[in-house]
């Protein structure tokens, strides 16, 4: 099995059995490394030889326009490699039609071999919750598809020896739209109860009670709840992906996709002026005092700090002159927040945010916490006895210092 990235870096950890991702601890690669039944490696020469590759690259946005550069370099390097009988299986997330449309044309052009008659093609995306102790890839339902019949048999064979179950459909496009409907679907409704939240505030209704007692109705229903804003590289980019596709072949909007967006990408800004409402009641304003973001990481108990809403908030708060400091036990500096912008990756505000240990010192001294990731590794004892104020993004505390967003 060979890893290959053009991150160096992340290759020589590797090597090393030392894991970047939380949910793969090093102990997990380091045997596989020691059998020689693992390769990372940075060197396109090692690609040569496979009989399936898995391209599971980023796929960003950039300007509202989907970026598949790192698809069509990985396609280009396949290609050169690419031999008859080789099965091809896309994983990135993308508008349906990527396969087919732009994945098989590169491998064909570099190979002067034929999708479907030559080699196999397919799609199946990744399905991977991050921080989910319960489903994890082998218990994870895998939709599987193929350009052709034989190919969803090579795609679902090849998936079928990892996980306890392949869902097929009947082609590419579909699977595509799997994923987008998927991230979508949550999306829209983590939009809902969004803008629920902030007119239930204004209303001067508790909104998490409304939403545990719809939740009892055992049919009908499905619990979603306010927070922050969306993170990570799926919600705050795939849904974007369908609009523009929509767009583009049909010359239409996809509205619910657009308010979504404007919604939960308004909520830090909410987050800050809930502080500065709070503040000012106790006779203070954001410029000047200190506030302690507790989780940086767009969910808890991972280190995935792509797309975070903490980011624009730290940005917001350090503009109207905030003193802000964080403290995140999984997010490490350097790691998974870059040191500096790179070409590909934009550090951003957090990469300059002042980092701290949640201790009792730093709580208290404090004029303000916002609880943005509920890790469990944070003493929320101490939060509630030593802070003066809590923001709770996440509805983790209570107590008389403690109001809930």
């Amino acid at each position: 099995m060979v890893g290959y990235d053009v991150d160096e870096r992340r290759i020589k950890r590797l090597a090393l059995g030392e894991s970047y991702v939380e949910d793969i601890p090093g102990e997990r690669l380091r045997p596989l490394l020691d059998s020689g039944h693992y390769l990372p490696t940075a060197d396109p020469a090692d690609v040569a030889g496979f009989d399936v590759a898995v391209i599971t690259v980023p796929t960003p946005l950039r300007d509202g326009v989907p970026d598949l550069s790192y698809i069509e370099a990985s396609a280009k390097l396949l290609a050169r490699h690419l031999t008859a009988g080789a099965t091809v299986v896309l994983e990135s997330t993308t508008y349906p039609g990527t396969t087919e449309e732009l994945l098989a044309p590169l491998l064909e052009a570099g190979s002067g071999l034929r999708a479907g008659t030559d080699f196999h093609l397919g799609y199946s995306p990744e399905r991977i919750d991050p921080g989910n102790p319960v489903w994890k890839l082998e218990n994870t339902p895998k939709v599987v598809s193929g350009t052709t019949p034989e190919g969803l048999a090579a795609v679902a064979g090849f998936y079928g020896q990892l996980v306890e179950r392949t869902v097929p459909v009947s082609s590419c496009k579909e699977a595509e739209l799997t994923k987008l409907l998927e991230n979508t679907f949550r999306h829209v409704n983590i939009a809902l109860v969004n803008e629920l939240a902030m007119f239930a505030h204004d209303l001067g209704i508790d909104v998490w009670e409304a939403i545990d007692a719809a939740s009892t109705k055992p049919f009908g229903f499905l619990r979603f709840t306010p927070g922050p804003g969306v993170g990570g590289h799926c919600l705050p980019i795939d849904p974007s992906y369908l609009s523009w596709r929509v767009e583009r072949a049909l010359g239409q909007s996809f509205r619910f996709v657009e308010l979504a967006n404007d919604v939960n990408s308004h909520m830090p800004d909410y987050v800050v002026r809930r502080l500065a409402e709070a503040l000012n009641q106790r006779r203070r304003a954001v410029n000047g005092s200190r506030v302690l973001l507790l989780g940086l990481a767009y969910k808890k108990n991972t280190g995935d700090a792509r797309e975070t809403p903490a980011a624009r908030i730290v940005e917001l708060l350090t503009r109207q002159g905030a003193e802000v400091r964080a403290a995140d036990p999984h997010v490490v500096a350097g790691v998974h927040v870059p040191e500096q912008r790179t070409p590909d990756h934009d550090a951003g505000p957090l990469a300059t945010v002042h980092r701290v240990d949640a201790t009792p010192e730093e709580l208290a001294a404090a004029d303000a916490v916002i609880l943005l990731a509920d890790h469990d590794e944070f003493d929320y004892t101490a939060v509630t006895t030593h802070a003066r104020y809590v923001l709770d993004c996440r509805r983790r505390l209570a107590g008389a210092a403690v109001e809930i967003l």
